[in-house]
């Protein structure tokens, strides 16, 4: 698996304050990587080391397998949280502007530009003032000059934030189009819902260091509890005493005529086994294994490793 952008054992020490602490991460090409973790982690640090505006105390960067040079800042697209446009300019002139900044012909900018107002329904606002804008509507342009230029590595800081449901799909919708093109991209997010629906791999940091990092998918799968939800009709006492002592029955809840109960496999049995157990007993309709989401697995993750959590396990 090749990487556009790997990070080994960066450091960087602001002041008495360690902002990261040997943070390693490593991003495939052409995937969507999710950076993770709460307000002061660390992430923002992280990200401006990958875009040049300040440089790690140790640690290396690689972008497309050579050391990080100005010469990459060309390859990548940064879309920052706080973002700013020139409120007295046209926003078709401020898009230009930012376009060519990023070495762009004037005519293939302007080729460019008008395709993407189109896309994303903006075109009759190119000759109005920015400070004309909705915060929606200045979000789209923003994100448009970031992917304009074809960069090889995106970096999204909360890409979704003041968009209503409609507009965050379609934003959601081009990022997985640029992704299938071959971009890779970095999404950093608190909105865990994006994270399971769009990003293969992730790396969480908190208190300056990482704390969990690899594959969406493994990383459910690491942290699945043998819980599974049994829907079935008939009597809850019958289908409590059915279950052995190997179960543990977490709750349970009345949906449309049917129960729903969380259960928990104590001594590794497979769930045929809990099946065969209470089949006699009540009308089995169906089972899921519960994946756990990635937000319960952040908050998990975050607060054991918090500084409290840490002092009472020592």
């Amino acid at each position: 698996m090749s990487s556009i952008l790997k990070a080994e054992h960066i450091v960087k020490e602001y002041a008495n304050h360690r902002a990261l602490d040997d943070v390693s991460i490593e991003v495939p090409k052409g995937s969507i990587f999710g950076l993770l973790g709460p307000n002061g982690a660390g992430k923002t640090s992280l990200i401006r080391i990958i875009n040049q505006i300040t440089a790690p105390d140790s640690g290396t960067i690689y972008f497309d397998n050579e050391p990080l040079r100005a010469k990459h800042v060309d390859q990548i697209g940064y879309l920052p949280e706080e973002r700013g446009l020139y409120k007295k300019m046209e926003v078709g002139e401020q898009a230009m502007y930012l376009a060519q900044l990023k070495g762009m012909p004037k005519a293939e900018a302007k080729r460019r530009l008008v395709d993407w107002f189109k896309k994303f329904d903006i075109a009759p606002w190119w000759n109005k003032k920015v400070e004309e804008l909705s915060k929606g509507m200045a979000q789209k342009v923003q994100f448009i000059v970031t992917v304009l230029h074809e960069p090889k590595l995106l970096i999204l800081d909360e890409p979704f934030s003041g968009f209503d449901p409609i507009n965050t799909n379609i934003v959601k919708s081009e990022i997985l189009r640029l992704k299938e093109q071959g971009t890779s991209i970095i999404l950093s997010t608190h909105n865990m819902g994006s994270v399971e629906e769009i990003c293969e791999y992730i790396a969480l940091i908190n208190n300056s260091k990482k704390i969990l990092g690899g594959s969406v998918k493994q990383i459910q799968k690491d942290f699945k509890e043998d819980v599974y939800e049994i829907t079935f009709k008939g009597n809850l006492i019958a289908f409590t005493n059915a279950l052995w002592t190997g179960c543990e029955l977490l709750g349970k809840r009345e949906e449309e005529g049917f129960t729903k109960a969380k259960v928990k496999l104590t001594q590794h049995q497979s769930p045929n086994e809990v099946l065969k157990a209470v089949v006699p007993h009540v009308e089995v309709y169906g089972l899921r294994e519960i994946i756990p989401s990635m937000n319960d697995i952040f908050i998990k993750q975050v607060e054991s490793n918090s500084p409290t959590k840490k002092a009472e396990n020592e």
